[in-house]
């Protein structure tokens, strides 16, 4: 009986506190636009017609992002939301979906920063009918299968594309499978969250998936790599020596996990107890004198990408205490306040009850220290399916590929991208790359073409050309996942803007830039990794002649016109959601960040060369004054701080930081995010300089970057096979010309015998077609053997990581084995295979046919586990000097490194 009572008032108490749910929407709404009224939202309050639908625009324009607010009409939410209603009243499950999971992870359009499409309303119906006679495990499960038939894994850029475009291009990083997979998942109703590790803490990287709530509680599920059952993915294992691993909630969400961070709009959860060990760490940060620090910004990193990566940013309490739920390893917690910081080692899970951080350090301060970070230990978090489940999972899988192949197939190839500049009169090796890159958007390029195919010639600042030509240099500042995603409205109205008026602009400075600057600065519609907008046609809506003309003579001017007439109003700006400069300028509101790129879009109309500086993420303009001047800095600084027009804005001294390194063998040129980052003390903080992902010591720093003055942090690490890392920092001020010594530390008892492989193992040789042993492939001597999984990211990316050291491992001249467990997934693979051209020649696949080799592996006692894939280094003596398994970045590198100390 007294169970019984207990149970009832626990569920009266539940259904309570979701009755007052509505209440607690409609008074954060009311709060929200108390001050300043939303017309959207009052046209999606008129536009409902039932309480269900009201409940629903309250709640969505409550909490949606302030971007969102102004980009998007009421309409396109208000049709998704009645969607999601329809789904709740029709699929088996709807019902039985809680308010609460249903508000915050079936009812919100937005996943990540993703522009926002139909999909939802698109696709609908296929997915109802394809899930609305299965159990709720069942659609899950099948949703994935039905979102691997039109996605597949392809490593991008930084924006994330929508569920439609990633559809259309068939590809997308994990960010854009799992915004894909959640979409799908929420479009029929089931509760669904998209789940990041911020960084791994055993290799470089970072990975986003899918969790779904079925039946009460969360499962995970790879996006877009569909498995027999739930919480079996390829990185069930690197998720288990995870650090933190987290997801972004729409709303004040009140559930049973950590809330790492709560906004008005999002509350950030904490979900690494659903994969991994984890411990409460508290740190204590004081001043010198061991008072403790209220306030205090303290940053919880993680080595990764070679830098302290950010997993967590929080402030001190009354106590100088801060805290961190995550897995059992190694961070650096670094603490600033009022200019002054400390940082320190902390290995989660320690004894001692609070580490103490003092802010002992101030800016001017020279000084270097080693640390090494060791990740948690590998855990046991697998699910094994049955050998039937995997071989019906195996052909849908393939079924699937086959289908998505098929609409690949039908793109343009060079027969028919030739005979298209034959019919538009463009040139074939012109527009090859454009076409190529489009992918599924190629009748949206070639629309584009044929409706700005003409040879009249237009003068454009320093260009006097055709204006097909012009077109095609606009194209070539865009991304390619712009070419395979962009909105023909969008790029017209960039053409038509800089046909229609930027002829008419009469700006020295204008006129004096290089053709390369000109398309950099002036020509491109891209900016930083915002959606492509209309805004070419902006200035000319809201400025006369004369006032244009004063910005191209002083563009600070602008800036001074766009602080007055829009006002900064921050939103969550956590996910980089920016407001589009159309939106900005109509509203006359946005965050600072929009107000940058409203800034650059607006003086590139007008033909001011500007651009969002992409190492300090400073918005600058090019000074007229200083276009010929030698050893000045030709880009000015927009601050958007300055009030009055009379008041300088003041620059920051630019120096010349050079970079002194010792090349080693496997290490004559340290790439930057590999081998070493540079920070910038700010405020205490260090702010990564955000270089080209192919900078390198060489190419960037060994005669010198141009830096602002201050302070800054030099982060070099070396990468252990076991994943720890011997990390060091160098910290110095910057005053003038500045060199420093850039150190990779080494460990020259790092190979060893690990373990054994026996070398006469059979295997199925695909080159010669008949079983024979490894020996008789590789010969005496070292060599490599893999244990690949078809299709899987972590074995495409141990493929591209080898084709980077190419020359390395064929200068090497050993055998490099990769074994599939089964010929049906080296058919799988093949179809694939052209992903891969520059694989090394000695680099060969077969079959494990009758799994000896994986036998021998796995019972060998080097590890406890079976996941593939595995990377081994051997030799005839049947003794293993290198082991790696699962998820793994650099791998090619690693291999580099091993055979170089053989």
């Amino acid at each position: 009986m007294k169970r019984f009572f207990s149970s009832f008032l626990f569920i009266a108490m539940s259904l309570t506190i979701m009755a007052q749910m509505p209440e607690e929407v409609r008074r954060d709404f009311a709060l929200r636009f108390e001050k300043q009224p939303c017309q959207q939202a009052e046209a999606a309050l008129r536009q409902a017609k039932t309480p269900a639908e009201r409940e629903a625009m309250e709640f969505l324009y409550a909490y949606m992002d302030q971007a969102d607010m102004l980009d998007y009409s009421p309409q396109f939410f208000l049709e998704n939301a009645r969607i999601s209603l329809r789904g709740r009243e029709e699929l088996p499950w709807g019902k039985t979906v809680p308010d609460r999971e249903w508000r915050h992870f079936v009812l919100p359009v937005r996943v990540n920063n993703e522009n926002l499409d139909t999909f939802r309303t698109a696709c609908y119906e296929d997915l109802r009918r394809r899930v609305s006679h299965l159990s709720m495990r069942e659609a899950v499960l099948e949703v994935n299968h039905w979102c691997h038939r039109y996605v597949t894994y392809r490593p991008s850029d930084m924006r994330t594309s929508s569920p439609l475009a990633s559809m259309k291009t068939a590809t997308g990083r994990c960010g854009e499978e799992s915004t894909f997979t959640v979409a799908a998942l929420r479009a029929v109703g089931i509760p669904a969250r998209q789940v990041y590790t911020p960084r791994w803490a055993h290799t470089d990287d970072n990975h986003a998936w899918v969790e779904a709530w079925v039946d009460g509680k969360w499962y995970f599920l790879g996006a877009c790599e569909p498995a027999p059952r739930l919480n079996m993915a390829w990185f069930n294992q690197p998720a288990s020596r995870g650090m933190l691993m987290n997801t972004n909630v729409m709303g004040r969400y009140k559930g049973e996990e950590q809330i790492l961070k709560q906004l008005p709009q999002l509350t950030t959860i904490n979900v690494t107890e659903n994969y991994a060990p984890t411990v409460k760490t508290t740190i204590e940060v004081t001043d010198t004198k061991g008072h403790a620090v209220k306030g205090a910004a303290v940053r919880f990193g993680l080595y990764n990408y070679a830098e302290f990566y950010s997993l967590y940013q929080t402030q001190t309490d009354s106590l100088g205490q801060a805290s961190l739920i995550s897995g059992l390893g190694d961070m650096l917690v670094w603490a600033a306040e009022g200019g002054r910081y400390g940082f320190a080692k902390v290995r989660a899970g320690e004894k001692k009850a609070c580490k103490r951080i003092v802010l002992d350090h101030k800016s001017g301060e020279r000084f270097e220290t080693e640390i090494n970070i060791v990740p948690p230990s590998l855990g046991s978090n697998i699910v094994v399916a049955t050998a039937e489940e995997e071989a019906v999972n195996n052909r849908r899988l393939a079924y699937e590929d086959s289908l998505r192949l098929a609409y690949v197939a039908e793109w343009p190839d060079d027969k028919k991208i030739g005979e298209i500049a034959e019919v538009l009169e463009y040139d074939t090796a012109s527009i090859k790359p454009l076409f190529h890159k489009s992918e599924g958007n190629y009748l949206t390029l070639y629309d584009l073409l044929n409706a700005f195919k003409e040879d009249t010639v237009i003068c454009v600042g320093p260009c006097k050309k055709p204006m097909k030509e012009i077109l095609l240099d606009m194209l070539n500042t865009v991304s390619d996942k712009d070419l395979s995603d962009f909105d023909i409205d969008v790029l017209t109205n960039h053409m038509q803007g800089i046909i229609d008026y930027l002829p008419t602009l009469s700006s020295p400075t204008l006129q004096s830039l290089s053709e390369e600057d000109f398309r950099k600065y002036v020509l491109s519609p891209r900016i930083g990794d915002e959606m492509l907008s209309p805004w070419r046609t902006l200035a000319w809506n809201y400025f006369s002649s004369d006032e244009m003309e004063a910005f191209q003579r002083n563009p600070q001017h602008l800036a001074e016109w766009i602080n007055k007439n829009i006002r900064t109003q921050e939103g969550i700006y956590r996910r980089y959601i920016s407001i589009m400069p159309e939106a900005a300028m109509l509203n006359g509101y946005a965050d600072s960040f929009s107000k940058g790129l409203c800034f650059v879009a607006l003086a590139r109309s007008m033909g001011i060369p500007s651009r969002l500086d992409p190492v300090t993420l400073q918005f600058q303009y090019m000074r007229p004054e200083a276009m010929d001047a030698e050893g000045e800095s030709r880009w000015q600084k927009v601050d958007f701080s300055v009030q009055k027009a009379a008041a300088p804005v003041a620059q920051d001294e630019k120096c010349r930081l050079s970079v002194d390194y010792e090349p080693r063998r496997f290490m004559e040129n340290p790439a930057y995010y590999q081998h070493f980052t540079l920070s910038r003390i700010t405020n205490g903080m260090p702010v990564l300089m955000n270089y080209a992902e192919d900078a390198t010591w060489e190419k960037n720093f060994k005669k010198g970057a141009e830096v602002d003055a201050g302070d800054y942090l030099l982060v070099s690490g070396t990468r252990m096979a076991d994943g720890s890392v011997l990390a060091r920092l160098n910290i110095f001020p910057v005053t003038g010309d500045t060199c420093v010594a850039l150190k990779m530390r080494e460990d020259k008892q790092q190979v060893q015998v690990i373990g054994s492989f026996n070398a006469e193992d059979i295997y199925y040789d695909m080159d010669k077609g008949m079983e024979q042993n490894v020996l008789a492939k590789t010969g005496r001597g070292y060599y490599v053997v893999g244990l690949l999984k078809a299709n899987n990211e972590p074995t495409l990316h141990i493929l591209h990581d080898i084709e980077l050291q190419r020359d390395a491992l064929e200068g090497w001249g050993r055998t490099l084995l990769m074994l599939f467990p089964t010929r049906e997934e080296y058919d799988l693979f093949m179809k694939r295979h052209a992903e891969f051209p520059n694989l090394p020649k000695n680099l060969h696949f077969g079959v494990d046919s009758s799994g000896a080799v994986a036998r021998d592996i796995f019972s060998s006692g080097i590890t406890s586990s079976e996941e593939r894939p595995v990377i081994l280094v051997g030799d005839t003596f049947n003794r293993v000097v290198f082991f790696s398994q699962g998820y793994t970045i650099g791998m090619g590198e690693q291999l580099a490194k091993i055979i170089g100390k053989l």
